[in-house]
């Protein structure tokens, strides 16, 4: 595994579309039970190379139920993120993940996380790959039907501060979806 991450960590497959350039962010271990498969790390994470460590990453182990000691475990928590490395500025925000990622780093990843009980998928680009078809048309239709893709996958919204509208528009989430959420991590770590 360290082996493999030590490479991951040196990939500069797309370094000629980030503006930041490479520093792809990952960590995992063989004996994780829990992924965390997000979007791309933002400017802060890429400065600090700790992931999700911003106000998103403070949300998260909130809805979690953890404290920072254990998400950082990587023994329980493996955080593997759609793109690796801080894709750039776009109009409303942060550009999609770099494509290259996923495809080239994943399954590898995967692979080597045999104890793997659930994979959270944060955010519309995870669960339109891992979920395919079997995504609805929305993220929220998708968060919403997430016990259809239990036991294996949970797919929940981003926790950005931006989504606040979101998640005042959705109080169902908090009171069915974080509960079910927080019971499972539990469990398993």
């Amino acid at each position: 595994m360290e082996d493999l991450l030590s490479t991951i960590r040196q990939c500069t497959i797309c370094e000629k579309y980030l503006p930041l350039g490479t520093r792809p962010i990952v960590s995992a271990h063989s004996a994780a039970k829990i992924v965390i498969i997000g979007q791309a790390p933002g400017t802060k994470v890429h400065k600090t190379g700790i992931p999700w460590d911003d106000p998103s990453g403070k949300q998260l182990r909130n809805w979690l139920g953890v404290t920072e000691d254990e998400f950082y475990d990587a023994t329980k928590f493996a955080i593997i993120p759609m793109g690796f490395c801080y894709p750039g500025k776009g109009k409303t925000g942060d550009l999609p993940p770099r494509p290259e990622c996923a495809p080239q780093w994943h399954e590898v990843l995967l692979e080597k996380l045999p104890n793997v009980e659930l994979i959270l998928l944060i955010g519309m680009y995870s669960q339109k790959y891992y979920l395919g078809k079997k995504a609805k048309k929305t993220l929220t239709e998708t968060v919403a039907n997430y016990k259809a893709y239990l036991p294996k996958f949970l797919p929940l919204p981003h926790p950005s501060p931006r989504n606040r509208f979101w998640l005042t528009k959705n109080p169902w989430f908090e009171v069915e979806v974080l509960p079910e959420l927080r019971s499972g991590v539990k469990k398993l770590i």
